[in-house]
């Protein structure tokens, strides 16, 4: 790693010092000043020399003084957000300029490059694309900038915490996306071992944003790996284009109204009365003689987390046939049995979502077969009840979320950049991000991800038609831990699985023989009962949430790594080394032609808490690609013809090739036509790879071959979705037919049910996308954007779920065998132990082809004075069920719609902002969680006052005003309002 990174730095300053050598000696300066149309100075404004990187930007009473070194002609850009940008000619040394700019007062001319990775406007864009520039990212009426993205067309957004959101495009959406790739002014942020972008957690704070540009669906042709779902690029601030101080503030409130219960036994979704919640920013930026420029930016932010809350089971198969839910009165002294006994009364195998230490489940006859529990029986007078043993799943009573999570969420994020102009042609910058803090993230289980910390260098040269940079990403994963395993650690560490069983299980009998019910004969409602009886014997004398002995054995489980704890040790990291040019001058502007490489190295250090990479099991992925993209246009200049190919290699992998073409006819002024035709890759994570982690209800292992081989996952293994079935079915065989008893399980025609698993190693996913659209200015007043796309998947990445048997069931025999009853046995719940794990989740591909398709309407219509009203719906639809086997859902709603009402200059003082969002009910499929997600509709709204003597502004808003109680994903937390007040400083404020 030494090595490559020593030759990566010795490349990049071989090539700033060659690349310094030809350094212009003619000089030419321009001076002038800029106006707006009513004559009043402009500051800040952009004065840059088209195809160089030197610039300035205007003064206070908007003068400006720009010193070139070449001689003239030569062309000035005139750019400032909000105004229209101006060329104009430079013929002679001295020359003094004077512009004027006018607002811009409708979007679809803003420049982007994300697109085809070169300027163009989003109108002539050959793909969708939404953009927020800086004054969108002031002005929105979320109460964070980031969130505001899920107001964009096509944007869905989940909610894992308060001040972490994962952002998706086009279905097959999660928690953790890893189909979508995030880059913050060039970087991948994607946290290393997880593989999916960690939202706003690492990055510029508002005060740094410059642009935010989201392209919706496939982009591996420009962009490589993951980009698959989509890509979303977040520039900061140049420091020679915005320099002075700016400072920010913002105090809130959450949690308003947390006393409404979630059910009737008395589970709050909230801490019972409002939190106050902090955020401040700073930044300043420095440029000297418009040769050397540097930024420095800080953020901090504190809050209350949002809760877990949702008491919906993840277990129902194991329900037993008629019981009912519980009507009785009091059934402990402790709060949380108080919480939790009613959904175990009902389900004695509940895995309650925001519950944790349930995850232990186990089948009661298998406590049966004990020869120390036949001595138990015995000495308490209940071996005559040993048939009465029901053949059900058990869990154990777990611990609600609020009391393992650590809910204080921070965020602190530190930047900083030198930029160095070595020619007027050449810029140089070195780039620093830090963001650490304490957050909750849902995947396959609850991740209290506290102290964690992530850090990104970057060295980059640029010029008007190449760029090179080499950037690392490094994660620690600090105190981080799995929640849910800490509610197991508990619990065991109270009392031992084994024994806990034991006692539920003499509890169950002693409670049919107490009330004088003969072996064989109990009735639903008894048997309901005594699955009470028996978890309140086990349960006595349990560790109560709240107590010293409680916060002892949590903690040790917290500060232990796995598999004797529950902490990750984790400071995986990723290098990165990538560069384009634009060959299009050196063939006199015949056509665009851009070319571009990429080399990716992982370097897994997990310290065996996520892989297998223990002392002297080093793991690294090492990824390379390359691009070439040509465009032209046609017909007099209708047309534009876009074409690119790009060739990846992952090690692990085949070789992809992945083209794209696309065409925009633009046939009146301002309204273009556009269709597009791409392939894209993903290949599987650093996880999909190498992982390999006991998540309690499973073992967790990469899809590479050697981990199938190593745990002989594939013996006498069946689908967790037939063994489910399986269950269900004698579970209602037993219901109906008591007088069976356990023998029921090896009954030949429910083993039938019982699917073999054997699924192949995995390989990467690809897609197929079409996609076709317009974009236009209709009059002077409406931008319309359409598109329709249709995409086609091929070996879709999924997990699938298998449990073992201990030894091998036969199903050629007609007769219920004591081998085939013992065998069976051990499929009908996991066993936890570490080593002796049954139940697996593995990575593997769906052997068939899989299509969605959807739609996204935008419309915005100008009113006079600055008057805006915006609305886009949005329809996603998959063309078939996955089937439940996979571990996989789209994961999207069908139909959502966002409408919203603003003008930041009411008054040359007042501005405003109003959206409403809607999404319809949708199911949510995950390892961690299948459920529906209930329709929503939320309001955000703000309000903002111009402090111009103090160049400052003030905003006082709400982020769903309404406070309306949602979930934006199964297993995500509870939501409500955020009510806040913000002032923003900023010296270049006009």
């Amino acid at each position: 790693m030494q090595k490559i990174l020593k030759r990566g730095l010795g490349m990049l300053v071989l090539f700033f010092i060659t690349s310094a050598i030809a350094f212009a000696q003619d000089k030419t300066t321009i001076t002038g000043t800029v106006t707006d149309e009513s004559g009043e100075p402009l500051y800040g404004v952009n004065v840059v020399v088209k195809g160089k990187v030197i610039g300035t930007i205007t003064q206070a009473d908007g003068s400006y003084e720009l010193t070139v070194n070449a001689a003239p002609p030569m062309t000035l850009i005139y750019s400032m957000v909000g105004f229209t940008s101006q060329e104009r000619e430079v013929t002679e040394n001295n020359q003094s300029i004077d512009v004027e700019l006018g607002e811009q007062s409708l979007v679809g001319n803003e420049v982007v490059v994300s697109a085809s990775r070169v300027e163009e406007t989003i109108l002539e864009s050959p793909v969708s694309i939404e953009k927020m520039d800086v004054l969108a990212v002031q002005n929105t009426s979320s109460d964070d900038y980031y969130k505001a993205i899920g107001n964009l067309k096509g944007v869905d957004m989940t909610t894992s915490s308060v001040n972490f959101q994962i952002v998706n495009t086009r279905g097959f959406n999660s928690t953790g996306n890893v189909r979508f790739v995030q880059l913050i002014d060039g970087m991948d942020t994607q946290a290393p071992a997880l593989n999916f972008p960690i939202g706003s957690l690492n990055g510029p704070s508002v005060l740094d944003v410059e642009s935010v540009e989201l392209l919706p669906g496939a982009a591996s042709a420009l962009y490589g790996p993951n980009a698959f779902n989509g890509i979303l690029l977040i520039n900061s601030k140049n420091p020679f284009d915005y320099q002075g101080l700016s400072a920010f503030a913002k105090v809130g409130v959450n949690h308003i109204g947390g006393t409404s219960s979630l059910n009737s036994f008395g589970n709050e979704i909230g801490p019972g009365q409002a939190q106050p919640m902090y955020e401040g920013a700073l930044r300043y930026a420095k440029a000297f003689n418009n040769r050397f420029a540097f930024k420095v930016t800080a953020s901090f932010s504190k809050a209350e987390d949002w809760w877990g809350t949702d008491m919906r089971d993840n277990t129902p198969q194991f329900q037993p046939s008629g019981f009912e839910p519980y009507t009785g009165g009091d059934l402990g002294s402790q709060e949380d049995l108080n919480t939790l006994y009613p959904f175990f009364y009902e389900n004695p195998g509940a895995d309650l979502i925001h519950a944790f230490g349930d995850e232990v489940q186990i089948s009661l006859p298998l406590v049966g077969l004990s020869s120390t529990f036949q001595q138990l029986l015995q000495s308490n007078g209940l071996s005559d009840y040993a048939g009465d043993i029901p053949n059900q799943t058990v869990s154990r009573t777990p611990y609600l979320e609020k009391d393992l999570v650590d809910y204080g969420a921070e965020n602190l994020k530190l930047g900083a950049s030198l930029n160095y102009r070595i020619t007027d042609e050449l810029e140089a910058s070195y780039q620093f991000n830090y963001g650490s803090g304490t957050t909750v993230y849902t995947g396959a289980q609850r991740y209290s991800l506290a102290n964690f910390n992530i850090q990104q260098h970057r060295l980059q040269l640029e010029s008007d038609n190449f760029y090179v940079r080499g950037y690392t990403t490094i994660e620690q994963s600090g105190d981080s831990y799995i929640a849910d395993l800490t509610g197991v650690l508990v619990n065991d560490n109270w009392n031992p699985n084994s024994q806990w069983f034991a006692q539920y299980t003499l509890g169950y009998l002693g409670y049919l023989a107490g009330n004088g019910i003969a072996p064989g004969t109990s009735t639903v409602d008894q048997r309901q009962a005594a699955h009470l009886a028996g978890r309140q014997t086990a349960d006595q004398n349990r560790i109560a949430p709240g107590t010293n002995q409680f916060e002892t054995v949590a903690n040790r489980a917290k500060s232990e790594s796995i598999p004797r704890g529950s902490k990750f040790d984790d400071a995986t990291a990723m290098y990165m080394a990538e560069g384009m040019y634009d060959f299009t001058k050196d063939i006199n502007d015949a056509f665009n032609l851009q070319a571009g490489f990429q080399y990716r190295l992982y370097d897994l250090e997990s310290n065996g808490t996520i892989f297998p990479d223990t002392v002297g099991n080093d793991i690294t992925i090492q990824e390379v690609g390359a691009f070439v993209q040509a465009g032209k246009r046609i017909f007099n200049e209708k047309v534009k013809l876009t074409g690119s190919l790009r060739w990846d290699k992952n090690e692990n992998f085949n070789s992809q090739l992945n083209p794209r073409i696309s065409a925009v006819w633009t046939f009146a002024e301002n309204n273009n036509f556009r269709a597009s035709f791409q392939t894209g890759f993903r290949n599987p994570t650093t996880q999909g790879q190498h992982i390999d982690l006991n998540v309690v209800s499973a073992r967790l292992l990469g899809g590479l071959p050697q981990y199938a081989e190593a745990r002989n996952i594939y013996d006498n293994a069946y689908t967790l979705n037939s063994v489910d079935t399986y269950i269900t079915e004698i579970t209602e065989a037993i219901g109906e037919n008591p007088e069976l008893g356990g023998a029921v399980i090896a009954r030949p025609d429910l083993l039938d049910i019982l699917e073999p698993a054997d699924f192949d190693p995995v390989k990467p996913e690809e897609i197929k996308a079409f996609e076709v659209g317009y974009k236009g200015i209709i009059g002077k007043y409406i931008y319309v954007d359409f598109a329709y796309y249709y995409n086609i998947y091929n070996n879709f990445i999924v997990q699938r779920l298998l449990r073992k048997a201990a030894g091998e069931i036969d199903f050629t025999t007609n007769e219920i065998t004591e081998q085939n009853i013992r065998n069976a046995q051990t499929l009908l719940s996991p066993n936890t132990t570490p080593g002796e794990e049954n139940t697996f989740q593995t990575y593997t591909n769906v052997d068939r082809e899989i299509t969605a398709q959807g739609m996204a309407l935008g419309v915005d219509y100008n009113f006079n004075r600055g008057y805006t009203l915006s609305a886009n719906y949005n329809w996603n639809k998959l063309s078939e069920d996955l089937g439940e086997e996979f571990v996989e859902g789209f994961n999207t709603p069908e139909h959502k719609y966002n409408v919203s009402f603003s003008n930041r200059k009411v008054t040359d003082k007042l501005g405003f902002n109003v959206t409403y969002r809607w999404q319809e009910a949708f199911m949510w499929n995950s390892s961690f969680a299948n459920q529906e997600v209930p329709a929503v509709g939320t309001l955000d709204a703000q309000v903002s006052l111009k402090l111009k003597s103090m160049k400052s502004t003030l905003k006082f808003g709400g982020s769903n005003i309404l406070n309306e109680r949602y979930v934006m994903n199964a297993g995500g937390p509870t939501l409500g309002a955020i009510y806040y007040l913000s002032i923003t400083f900023d010296e270049l404020m006009n």
